[in-house]
């Protein structure tokens, strides 16, 4: 066993020293080892695996292992007695049976613990890439979605492209998009792939509804087509994107709140830090009125996505827009804040391409190496981009499960799509996610971001649809539902910069949404006006299931 273990973990970039290989080949259980081994790596950000590592972490490391079922518990407690670890509860951390369940004793508003569960979390480790890890990387993706595509009952008769034979009319394939043009009779002409072969397909123009719906289709797309014709061409009647369905949403019975935040970019000149502190001051009753402060004791959860620090060398020139120079010090100068918010409010952070991580998605949770001071924060959790993570669930009720993505692909869809392109969709960031979910990938095409291929799945995929999909990097507050998903893109707290001047981005700074975890409403928290933050609400809207744009509902409330 030890040998299979050994290799096991050589192929996912890890060492191992002699303890922790003896302990994980006596589990017999080359997933559960796989799943530790991840779980320890997400936390100390080290390759090299070992006993004192696994002390020295140990506070962060344990709530994170609890997460696992109760069968493989039963063998981390056994880990935790080989190398002679108390398991001791810290007073302020209750682990449940089956959940980790965190809650924080001081400040405690009323009865409520908060839960924090990280279903998601990819960390991919440091290795040389080949071709083949592309292809294999590929291959993950189009099993993925082929599995939620072939469920769809519209596309009867599937078959794969080899399996095509004389003319046939009625059938379906499943490919992934090679190439896209247009024929000299300005017909539409896809060249489609599949795990068995190449095939060319054409959309006609007469079919006006089914051919304005292609101007959407982008290379890489994996799509069904209904089709009709020969192994040599196909005519396409209709096609489908794996889409994204939510049938039961997850509410909490008590009433509960989270609140959206992204964009920081601490250690810019452009920081606009006393709105950020009048954000901070209100979180801990300040100028709040009643009604406010009533509000405040049931916000329970906080979502940072991503670019919490300006960075350093991200852009050519960027060290003249800078007052704090030093990377590690914009992490000193976050804690700072974090440390102010109430420690009964769970902070979940990912990165984006500011973060001190390697700018290839999946990114890994912000380290110790340049992000030390965040990780003597009990009520903050790091988690990689994108994360999906379940809040506020009980032992016998499921969570609201939050998807969470910096955003980095969505200038490529944007540019892509006409229909986005057209309508400047860098102001309506919540349409660019629409699409995402349509395609139930978060970078759907290659090239559209920088990206470390994965040979066991593809980490990008929506797998699980969300109840809520949170991303940033746009700098605008923008609210829709999706399909029973509602979307929320994040403002940021930075004003213009010379960039965003140039390509015309006009940034919507210092929006704060806040959901409620119960009925589903949401609402906007205004801070851009550091003098006088008062409160209004839109006039005729009922209080209830969600935000809603064109139709939908949405209360607008300044903070």
């Amino acid at each position: 066993m030890n040998e299979k273990i050994l290799k096991l973990f050589i192929e996912k970039g890890f060492l191992l020293d002699r303890e922790m290989l003896d302990f994980l080949s006596e589990l017999s259980d080359e997933s559960i080892a796989g799943e530790i081994i991840d779980k320890i790596a997400i936390v100390s950000q080290q390759k090299l695996i070992t006993k004192n590592l696994v002390n020295q972490n140990i506070d962060k490391i344990k709530p994170i292992l609890y997460e696992l079922d109760s069968e493989k518990k039963k063998l981390v407690e056994k880990f935790f007695v080989n190398v002679s670890i108390s398991v001791e509860v810290k007073r302020e951390t209750q682990i449940q049976e089956d959940d980790v369940v965190v809650s924080f004793e001081d400040s405690k508003p009323d009865g409520h613990q908060n839960s924090v569960k990280v279903l998601s979390s990819p960390v991919i480790a440091a290795q040389k890439l080949v071709v083949k890890d592309f292809v294999k990387h590929f291959r993950n993706r189009f099993n993925s979605l082929k599995n939620i595509l072939q469920l769809r009952p519209e596309l009867e008769g599937l078959t794969s492209i080899d399996k095509i034979s004389g003319n046939n009319n009625n059938f379906s394939i499943i490919g992934i998009v090679n190439s896209k043009s247009i024929t000299k009779n300005k017909n539409m002409l896809l060249e489609v792939e599949d795990l068995t072969g190449k095939i060319r397909v054409l959309i006609n123009q007469n079919k006006d509804e089914i051919f304005e719906k292609a101007s959407e289709i982008l290379e890489d797309d994996i799509i069904g087509f209904k089709c009709a014709g020969t192994r040599d061409f196909l005519f396409v009647n209709d096609f489908f994107y794996p889409d994204s369905f939510l049938g039961e949403k997850n509410r909490t019975d008590e009433e509960v709140y989270a609140l959206f935040v992204s964009d920081f970019h601490i250690g810019s000149g452009n920081f606009l830090e006393k709105n950020f502190n009048k954000f901070i001051n209100w979180l801990n009753g300040e100028g709040c009125n009643q009604k406010q402060k009533d509000v405040l004791k049931k916000i329970r959860y906080m979502f940072v996505v991503g670019d919490s620090i300006d960075g350093v060398g991200i852009y050519p020139g960027q060290e003249k827009d800078l007052v704090i120079k030093d990377i590690k010090e914009q992490y000193v100068k976050l804690a700072e804040f974090y440390k102010r918010i109430p420690n009964y409010i769970s902070i979940i952070q990912c990165a984006g391409q500011h973060d001190a991580v390697r700018v290839a998605e999946p990114q890994p949770p912000i380290g110790e190496d340049f992000g030390e001071p965040l990780h003597t924060i009990n009520n903050l959790y790091l988690v990689s981009n994108p994360s999906l993570v379940e809040i506020a669930g009980k032992e016998d009720k499921k969570g609201v499960k939050v998807l969470m993505y910096h955003g980095a692909s969505m200038h490529h869809v944007i540019n892509e799509v006409g229909e986005l392109r057209l309508s400047n969709a860098h102001s309506t960031p919540a349409k660019v996610v629409q699409h995402l979910l349509l395609r139930r990938h978060l970078a759907p095409c290659h090239g559209a971001t920088v990206y470390i291929p994965n040979k066991d799945e593809d980490p990008m995929v929506i797998n699980e649809v969300p109840d809520v999909i949170t991303t940033g990097d746009l700098h605008r507050t923008d609210i829709e539902k999706y399909n029973g998903t509602l979307i929320i893109s994040n403002s940021c707290w930075q004003s213009i910069t010379a960039f965003e001047e140039k390509v015309g981005n006009q940034p919507d700074p210092c929006k704060v949404p806040i959901l409620n975890l119960q009925t589903g409403a949401i609402k906007i928290l205004d801070f851009s006006d550091v003098e006088e933050i008062e409160e209004s609400e839109k006039e005729g809207i009922k209080s209830g299931e969600g935000c809603k744009i064109d139709g939908e509902e949405v209360v607008l409330e300044n903070g």
